[in-house]
């Protein structure tokens, strides 16, 4: 009888080992995250999500990575109790499962839920998990763990998204437009209602409220000549009249653009681009591989970029809504000259502040809090796009150039992105400040 017990305990234990034997390095390979990353901005561009939702989007996709990395590395610590409404993680699965494995599917199941292209993301993630069967070595029942674990993860960030009065917004009334000469308007050519009014109802992750950083105001409004509105506005049409090939460079680098309409005639086609938020989340990429650091470091810049863009969005949206500025189009067309256009399309909503100037400073100073004041790389997120490469000194210079883009591109005043940058500056620093992702940071 001893005996038999004795063998069945070292079937038990060949077993257990047998089942735990496989390559971790294979499968906590960062690019498997980084290609997943890339995959749901493709997507994204494809379903074409507005600026501030598909900042949402990011944002939980990469928390939920994040989590399943923090719960199992004494290096990190949970954003449960850190961050508005998350509630306690679930606890890791007992058993032997992969860390990088159930991040990546914690990524891809809470990311699908967000988009409308679901199978689309959803083939990636196949191929992703055959490549990783191929090389790693896995086992069937560790495997299934993973993925359970991942999933589970997925949905305690997905349930806890549904409280963020996103749904409630979508059945909110549109914006209001005014006779007010002074206030935003539909412009050309889609004439399209106002983006995401109600955005500033969506809950903060970081920040006290929407209200908490509320910039310097607009400009007082006037068409008098010599005033000081009058002025700026003739800067931006002296901006894109007298543009140089630089200028424009900068401008269509940094449009983000994603759906811009183009007419010839009566006819008209749409061309479908990254969002400004997505072309931060590919920045953090290129910081990540330039450094080559490792999937657990890979997914803080993630989920700290995408916390920083999701919070400054909310921060933006409040003032654009609350000063409802016209566009430097509007009043151009209307005073100065009916055939100007600027050199970027105006995107449809409020002028005041520059939505990239602040979620651009937000995202940059959480990526420099990361890799450094002086991380100087080279920016190919466009080149997509046709738009060739371009190269910064840190992350804090290519926001700057974000930022002064707009006014080349025609569709901001310069007090929009001076005050956009501040307040950007702000929010990043807040939150930098207040959240902690590391233990020893």
């Amino acid at each position: 009888m001893s005996r038999f017990v004795g063998l069945l305990f070292l079937l038990v234990m060949v077993s257990s080992c047998q089942e735990g034997q496989h390559d971790e390095t294979v499968i906590a390979d960062p690019e498997y995250l980084h290609k997943a990353m890339q995959h749901y901005t493709d997507v994204m561009v494809f379903d074409i999500f507005s600026p501030p939702v598909a900042s949402r989007n990011y944002a939980y996709a990469s928390i939920a990575a994040f989590e399943v990395i923090a719960g199992d590395n004494d290096s990190y610590q949970s954003l449960s109790g850190q961050i508005a409404g998350l509630e306690k993680i679930p606890r890791a699965p007992e058993g032997t499962y992969s860390t990088g494995l159930a991040a990546l599917e914690a990524f891809y199941q809470t990311g699908k839920h967000f988009i409308f292209s679901e199978d689309k993301f959803l083939t990636k993630r196949e191929d992703a998990l055959q490549e990783i069967r191929k090389n790693s070595g896995i086992s069937s029942s560790v495997m299934n763990r993973s993925l359970e674990y991942g999933q589970r993860i997925a949905d305690h960030i997905i349930e806890w998204s549904d409280s963020d009065m996103y749904k409630q917004t979508r059945t909110f009334p549109k914006f209001s437009i005014t006779r007010d000469p002074s206030k935003w308007k539909p412009t050309p050519p889609g004439y399209g209602d106002g983006i995401e009014p109600h955005w500033r109802e969506i809950r903060t992750f970081v920040l006290d409220s929407a209200t908490q950083f509320v910039p310097g105001p607009p400009t007082e409004f006037s068409i008098e000549k010599g005033s000081t509105f009058y002025e700026e506005t003739l800067e931006v049409y002296d901006a894109v009249i007298n543009a140089t090939d630089e200028h424009k460079e900068i401008a269509s680098f940094w449009d983000c653009n994603p759906y811009a309409l183009n007419v010839t005639g009566h006819v008209m086609h749409a061309t479908k681009k990254i969002t400004p938020g997505g072309h931060w989340m590919s920045i953090a990429t290129i910081a990540c591989r330039k450094e080559k650091v490792d999937l657990a470091r890979s997914a803080e810049a993630y989920a700290l970029t995408s916390i920083a863009l999701f919070d400054a969005f909310i921060s933006c949206w409040d003032e654009k809504y609350r000063s409802s500025l016209v566009r430097p189009e509007t009043v151009i067309n209307e005073h100065i000259d009916e055939n100007w256009v600027p050199f970027l399309q105006t995107p449809p909503f409020p002028e005041h502040t520059s939505g990239h100037s602040v979620v651009s400073r937000a995202a940059a100073v959480a990526l420099t809090s990361i890799f450094g004041d002086n991380f100087s790389f080279d920016d190919d997120t466009e080149v997509k796009y046709g738009i060739p490469i371009r190269s910064f000194p840190s992350f804090l210079k290519a926001s700057d150039e974000a930022a002064i883009s707009r006014l080349y591109g025609g569709i901001h005043y310069r007090p929009a992105i001076y005050y956009g940058v501040s307040q950007g500056e702000k929010v990043g620093n807040f939150i930098v400040d207040k959240i902690k992702l590391r233990q020893d940071s």
